[in-house]
């Protein structure tokens, strides 16, 4: 299942901005922080990855 995001676009007379947010499901579920550094990379013209610049420790699944 994907959680469906609109980009935002920002014009100021200086520069302009892209945001995307991320779903806070999304983020609970990978245990992001609050200032946490993310970097993201172009892997073709229709995928973006996003990725933790420190890794985090892998989650332990519940079975």
């Amino acid at each position: 299942m994907g959680y469906l995001v609109k980009l935002q676009k920002v014009e100021r007379p200086t520069n302009r901005s892209f945001y995307v947010n991320l779903p806070a499901a999304i983020a609970d579920a990978v245990q992001l922080d609050k200032g946490e550094e993310l970097e993201w990379f172009i892997e073709d013209k229709n995928t973006l990855i996003l990725r933790r610049r420190k890794p985090a420790k892998p989650l332990k699944l519940k079975h």
